[in-house]
């Protein structure tokens, strides 16, 4: 067995030498590392979807505020504008948005929801994996599988960056977890390993120096819209691949291209909230109208 698997080269030279899928190697290298069964992962996997979906049905049905008052019925807004008016690109984006937004405000909510990579990009995942299970009426297996590859994706980022806003901006958060995404759908699309992995790589390049700024301090404001964008921007992401337009540069030195842009981001854009949005003269209103007058105090580290 394998025992790292630290680069996306690496991933694909153990696909192709041993004919497995992704997935397949990754769950194997999980019930080795934690002397379990493989049957033991998919649970654990399972559990982890199973939240996701539960997240979305309590999400989509509610309207209730964030504890800020900031946000919490956009979802219900995006829900009434589609069924007096449906989407321009079908009932698949509306699924998007709407699981996307619902998951998020959730989240604010301080509801059970799952961290994929965190709590302040846990909606783009969940939106675009079951969004297109229920479009490609997958089964509970096939999902799985799909949630494997998209962790997969964020365990090889994760070796050589924190998942972190405070770390490397909102390119480590939101943008990682638009690359997860990208290559679980090119998955469940019908895409071989080579594209799922560039289709990752496809969506990172694009979100390279995506700042942290939340207003006041919180993953409210811009991160419950952001996740909406980026879920759409992982589908992008994949109809490239699937069309093999790859990415000129591999996908290994994007990720270190990231480690790299994160380094150079100025302190002021990495969750300080002291710079960016936050700091804009509508950013400060909004901080000093809910009482955290001391902006910079970083109270979304939670995520």
């Amino acid at each position: 067995m394998e025992k790292n698997i630290n680069t996306f080269d690496k991933l694909l030279e153990l696909s192709k030498t041993s004919g497995k899928k992704i997935y397949e190697i990754m769950q194997e290298k999980e019930a080795f590392d934690f002397e379990i069964t493989v049957k033991e992962v998919r649970n654990k996997v399972y559990k982890n979807l199973q939240a996701m979906k539960s997240a979305i049905e309590r999400g989509l049905n509610s309207k209730e505020k964030s504890y800020s008052g900031l946000c919490g019925d956009d979802c219900f807004k995006l829900k009434e504008k589609y069924s007096r008016n449906k989407a321009l690109f079908g009932e698949l984006f509306e699924k998007i948005t709407t699981y996307s937004l619902a998951t998020m405000e959730e989240n604010l909510r301080m509801n059970k929801i799952v961290a994929c990579p965190t709590a302040g990009s846990c909606g783009i995942v969940p939106a675009v994996i079951i969004a297109l299970s229920e479009e490609m009426n997958l089964s509970e297996e096939e999902e799985i599988n799909a949630l494997i590859t998209a962790g997969t994706i964020g365990y090889i980022i994760s070796s050589k960056v924190s998942m972190a806003g405070a770390v490397a901006g909102c390119q480590a958060e939101c943008g990682v977890a638009c690359a997860m995404s990208a290559g679980a759908a090119v998955q469940i699309l019908g895409g071989n390993e080579e594209q799922i992995v560039n289709a990752a790589a496809l969506a990172l390049k694009n979100l390279l120096g995506l700042t942290c700024d939340p207003v006041a301090g919180l993953v409210e404001i811009p991160c419950v819209k952001r996740n909406v964008f980026l879920a759409v921007h992982a589908i992008t992401a994949a109809e490239l691949s699937l069309a093999d337009i790859k990415s000129k540069i591999p996908p290994d030195e994007v990720v270190d291209a990231m480690v790299q842009t994160g380094q150079l981001m100025s302190p002021l854009l990495k969750e300080t909230s002291k710079g960016g949005l936050a700091s804009t003269k509508s950013g400060i209103i909004i901080s000093n109208n809910i009482g955290v007058n001391n902006i910079g105090t970083g109270k979304c580290s939670y995520s």
